[in-house]
């Protein structure tokens, strides 16, 4: 059995990637609990609270002003009667996803599992049900590694703002129920930091030894195959928290598998911090190919259910997830669920048809690595902030991966005269080529251009793949 981990950067240093990881390339994630319950939108248990936002304007008409009806009053609406985790995996496994997450608590501080620190937890609140482990359950009967993600550690000052009160209109001065002591161990003692949600992580040594205790409680609950923090490693000026959780969760692993099977996520792009484990991106994308393993995480259409948001398509998805596995990364996708349990007919209908590009582009997928260039063609995806905007492709853009003696080559726009061009493999001879879901075709290749015959129908209507057998 491996030296176990220390809780220090020269010790976590050693951790690489496990291959499960590098092998998945495509997870789904449950970004799930009693948020979901307005059908929203995200960061709903903070803006409640922030007068004239939108969702304090939703909150007060639908439910009561949060003097009255507080964030703990969501929660004990949320009931996930309809919670039929089995049928969901079953459905995320023929959608190709090889690992799967739960969330297993947000910054709302209500953990969705059966909690020794945190008397808000949906045992004791709400659904009755323990959620995270009903999901590693079904997660187990697919043999899919089960990770979980935790968003604590920024709670404290990112909700601050329930300490408040309105300063105008009919409850001016009324405080909201966050400043009620019979909730305080909740809502946190926060009032020392300020409406502006800053710092992110907070300097509240109390608070901080409170969130390794969750987070060992997580760890020794589930033994997670993958930890994800939202946020850089906590906690900045600190480490020591931070490093003790990822060397106990690498250590539990040890214990469980004889082995390291576990990834460590977090979002400092700093690579002294994130080498510690594997770095996480959200809602964005790199420019190239990375030498170590990394992470998008990204959604369907927003974080919590939210009645207004727009999805992506499924076309869109295939090409976020191949553009990404191109450059050596791997995407977790948040499928939202409404507040039962439940996903609707259109987050329904694009996984079914991402199915149906899984069924014949899988091989081009798993298992694979990146080639020596990610791909060829001008377009670009754009890295800017959170923007996901679809890429205009064109007939001249690919991206490749690579297993074994193959290369495949994603057509990211089918080429209307149904005759691919590659220019890439200048340096390989090329034995043969195969439009996955269809067979051999026939090809040329002069001067190192590769010049293939394409059938005029095409086997997916999402993004098609060629098999290039290489010399």
């Amino acid at each position: 059995m491996p030296a176990k981990f220390e809780p220090t950067f020269e010790s976590l240093y050693s951790y690489s990637a496990p291959d499960w990881f590098r092998d998945v390339k495509f997870g789904i994630w449950s970004h799930w609990g009693p948020q979901s319950v307005p059908m929203y939108g995200d960061w709903y248990a903070r803006n409640m609270y922030i007068e004239n936002s939108d969702q304090y304007r939703y909150h007060v008409r639908h439910y009561g002003h949060p003097s009255k009806f507080g964030y703990k009053d969501i929660c004990a609406l949320w009931k996930a009667e309809k919670f039929d985790p089995d049928e969901l995996m079953s459905l995320y496994y023929k959608a190709g996803a090889r690992y799967f997450v739960a969330q297993a608590t947000h910054h709302d501080h209500f953990f969705n599992y059966d909690s020794d620190v945190n008397r808000f937890n949906s045992v004791r609140v709400g659904p009755g049900k323990n959620i995270c482990g009903l999901w590693k359950a079904a997660a187990e009967k697919y043999n899919m590694p089960f990770g979980l993600t935790e968003h604590l550690a920024a709670s404290f000052s990112w909700w601050y703002v329930n300490k408040g009160a309105d300063k105008t209109g009919p409850y001016a001065g009324v405080p909201y129920d966050g400043n009620d002591p019979a909730y305080r161990d909740f809502y946190h003692d926060n009032f020392e930091h300020n409406e502006k949600n800053a710092p992110w992580l907070t300097t509240n040594k109390a608070f901080r030894e409170y969130w390794l205790r969750a987070v060992t409680e997580m760890i020794d609950r589930f033994t997670p195959d993958l930890l994800y923090s939202d946020s850089g490693l906590p906690f900045g000026d600190d480490y020591s928290y931070g490093l003790e959780a990822v060397a106990h969760l690498y250590n539990k692993s040890i214990e469980k598998y004889g082995f390291n099977h576990a990834v460590y996520t977090q979002k400092d792009r700093n690579a002294e911090i994130f080498k510690v484990g594997t770095l996480d991106i959200e809602k964005s994308q790199l420019p190239g190919i990375q030498p170590d393993p990394w992470e998008t995480d990204t959604c369907i259409g927003n974080w919590f259910y939210d009645v207004r948001q727009k999805y992506k398509g499924p076309g869109h998805i295939v090409e976020m997830l191949v553009d990404i596995i191109s450059k050596n990364g791997t995407m977790l996708l948040n499928v939202l669920q409404k507040p039962d349990g439940t996903i609707d007919d259109w987050a329904r209908w694009t996984l079914e048809e991402i199915a149906t590009w899984y069924a014949v582009c899988s091989e081009d997928v798993y298992g694979t690595r990146p080639w020596k260039v990610f791909g060829e063609g001008d377009s670009r995806v754009v890295i800017d902030g959170f923007r996901e905007s679809q890429v205009a492709w064109t007939a001249s853009d690919y991206r490749f991966t690579a297993k074994g003696k193959d290369v495949y080559a994603f057509l990211m726009h089918a080429p209307e005269d149904r005759r691919a061009v590659v220019r890439s493999f200048r340096e390989e001879t090329v034995e043969k080529v195969a439009l996955l879901g269809v067979g051999d075709v026939p090809f040329a290749q002069n001067y190192g251009v590769l010049t293939v015959e394409l059938p005029e129908e095409l086997p997916t209507k999402y993004t098609n793949c060629l098999r290039v057998t290489v010399r």
